[in-house]
């Protein structure tokens, strides 16, 4: 059979080529050879031209774009767990006093955890257990190919095993050629191949996979240093860094993972703070206090910070402004971005010395709890303050502080209703599901939180070890008067209105609505608020961007349950059980009883006619 089809082959190629079967091989051997050796040659070309350097704006860029290890190591090496950012490999006589030291400085101020071995090993000893193991837990390896970086037998296995994690593991390898051309590395010439020279002596057995290391790193775009004049160490080390940081993952997943809600909210926002673009953006972050706006932005600011080339939280501005002032305030500020111990005169220097240290620098900068112009002004007075690139981030309970700084302006939802239930089991359980038997009671404290996490947590965690009879006595002394701590954290807008001491009608307006104008047509309400002189036309626009009331789509004045009640905390001030000295009185009982006792008159009592 196989005979037949022989025969029939031979029949074939004659009859269509016109050749012998033994000459048509041949030519077909040949072929195929020529097109093996065209390909190789074309793929080294093309490896060359990326090695290549294009001027840009007056002067030689000495530095190629970084493209990816290979096409698959970033899918793999979200895969794997790694106890090191980067993992530096160096010619330790080269480099370690000099541009190591330099790069591994920057990645330190950034943030980005570096492995850099500090020992010397004697000539001919090989490289130990606890150095391959770092090299394997690190994520990014970069080389550092410096003169006499072959010479070294340890250099050249840390390569050898690096280049392995880069096929193996998903390792991205970053190659920097430091004074060499990658050309000589790729190919083991100039001083890379008087170094083989040796090697093939005293290393014989090691010899081929080093070269094989090389040549596959050589081939790796990176960055090229040849010389100082040139070559602007600094700057190339910037370029470095940052490519460094935005091909390492972002930390939500271990810092964020927790946070009820947090992530679809945190995608929103990180939409609005548009990334991509280069200019400098500021959003502002609104809404209800203990909504949710701190935590927002500190999720935000784990996630992102680390893109930045400096970054500050600065948190509860509202209050240590208070305690300390500006002055204080612009201190600390520029002391944790340039990470030292700066020292402001005044606050006009202050201002002056932000602007100064911080227009080329790429910041990410949050600015927690803002409730005044003058700390903005202070602290963030302009766009043009901060580098290109940067973000600055403003949680604060006043809209109208942001209508004039911020590019955006982000309000904050409060939980729904599965959220809000997730968060207080959290609290009050320590588990994802209500014990049994008390669902219901569950249910009862979410519906009356109404998806504000600060009560959430705080009710949760107050019930946390109470029993069924101790819930149900909390409930219903909720529904008389609500839980101390939210109150006061909520009283925080409300004290706000007469902060500066010149609008104290403000309050008035806002205690007014609470007690008797929620749910009701805003259009009648406002013709008595005006009758009282309260100036409602300015003076509710003020209560809407400070978070304490909102029209609903049926033109009503609304509230959150808490808002309300806080407000009737403030009414009942030191004396609840003695309507008789509040200064407003809302409540059927309330006025029945003072009728009872004929009590003076209250400045304001509301009536209900049925």
């Amino acid at each position: 059979m196989a005979v037949e089809l022989m025969e029939t082959l031979k029949e074939a190629i004659t009859a269509y080529t016109g050749l012998s079967p033994t000459t048509f091989f041949t030519v077909l051997a040949a072929g195929v050879t020529v097109y093996y050796i065209v390909s190789v040659l074309f793929m080294r070309g093309s490896s060359d031209h990326h090695q290549q350097h294009s001027p840009t704006s007056s002067e030689e860029d000495r530095s190629t774009a970084f493209s990816s290890s290979a096409s698959h190591s970033i899918s793999a090496s979200s895969s794997q767990s790694w106890n090191h950012d980067v993992f530096l490999s160096f010619r330790g006589e080269d480099t370690r006093k000099s541009f190591v030291d330099h790069l591994y400085t920057a990645l330190e101020q950034r943030g980005i955890y570096t492995y850099k071995d500090d020992e010397t090993l004697a000539r001919g000893e090989s490289i130990g257990p606890a150095l391959l193991k770092a090299i394997q837990e690190s994520r990014i390896a970069a080389i550092v190919f410096s003169k006499n970086y072959a010479d070294s037998s340890w250099c050249l296995d840390e390569l050898a095993h690096i280049m392995e994690c880069m096929d193996t593991r998903g390792q991205i390898v970053m190659p920097i050629f430091y004074h060499v051309d990658p050309s000589d590395v790729r190919k083991q010439k100039g001083q890379y191949g008087e170094a083989f020279t040796k090697h093939e002596k005293e290393n014989k057995h090691k010899v081929e996979s080093w070269r094989k290391a090389l040549e596959k790193a050589g081939k790796l775009s990176g960055w090229v240093i040849i010389d100082i004049e040139n070559s602007h160490e600094a700057k190339c080390i910037k370029e470095i860094v940052g490519t460094i940081s935005s091909r390492l993952p972002t930390p939500s997943t271990n810092v964020n993972k927790d946070l009820i809600g947090i992530e679809t909210r945190l995608q929103d926002l990180k939409s609005k703070l548009k990334m991509e673009l280069g200019g400098v953006r500021i959003i502002g972050i609104w809404g209800v206090g203990g909504g949710g706006k701190t935590t927002l932005a500190s999720a935000a600011y784990a996630e992102i910070s680390h893109r930045f080339e400096a970054h500050c939280l600065l948190e509860n501005i509202r209050e240590e402004s208070r305690k300390h002032g500006l002055t204080k305030l612009q201190e600390k500020f520029l002391s944790l971005v340039l990470k030292a111990d700066v020292k402001v005169g005044s606050e006009i220097e202050g201002r002056s010395m932000i602007e100064r240290r911080l227009r080329n620098k790429n910041v990410l900068v949050v600015l927690d709890d803002v409730d005044d112009l003058k700390q903005l002004e202070a602290l963030a007075g302009s766009h043009a303050w901060f580098g290109k690139g940067s973000r600055i981030i403003i949680t604060t309970r006043d809209e109208h502080l942001l209508t004039r700084h911020a590019d955006m302006i982000y309000e904050v939802s409060l939980l729904s209703d599965d959220e809000a239930m997730e968060l207080f089991n959290k609290h009050a359980y320590r588990e994802d599901e209500p014990i049994e038997d008390y669902e219901m009671l569950s249910k009862d404290v979410v519906s009356y939180a109404d998806g504000l996490p600060l009560a959430l947590e705080i009710l949760g965690s107050f019930l946390y070890d109470k029993n069924k009879d101790e819930w149900k006595s909390a409930l219903a002394k909720l529904k008389c008067i609500p839980n101390v701590k939210v109150a006061e954290r909520l009283k925080i807008s409300y004290d706000g209105l007469s902060y500066d001491g010149l609008e104290p009608d403000h309050q008035k307006l806002f205690l007014d609505i609470a007690c008797f104008w929620r749910r009701e047509k805003m259009d009648e309400a406002m013709k008595v608020l005006d009758a009282c002189n309260l100036h409602p036309c300015i003076g509710v626009k003020v209560l809407i961007q400070k978070s304490l009331i909102k029209v609903d789509s049926y033109g009503r004045f609304d509230m959150h349950d808490f808002v309300e009640e806080m407000a009737h905390y403030i009414v009942r001030g030191a004396h609840p059980n003695h309507p008789e000295k509040h200064s407003r009185i809302w409540k059927r009982e309330d006025i029945a009883y003072l009728c009872d006792i004929g009590a003076d008159a209250v400045p304001m009592v509301k009536l209900t006619l049925q």
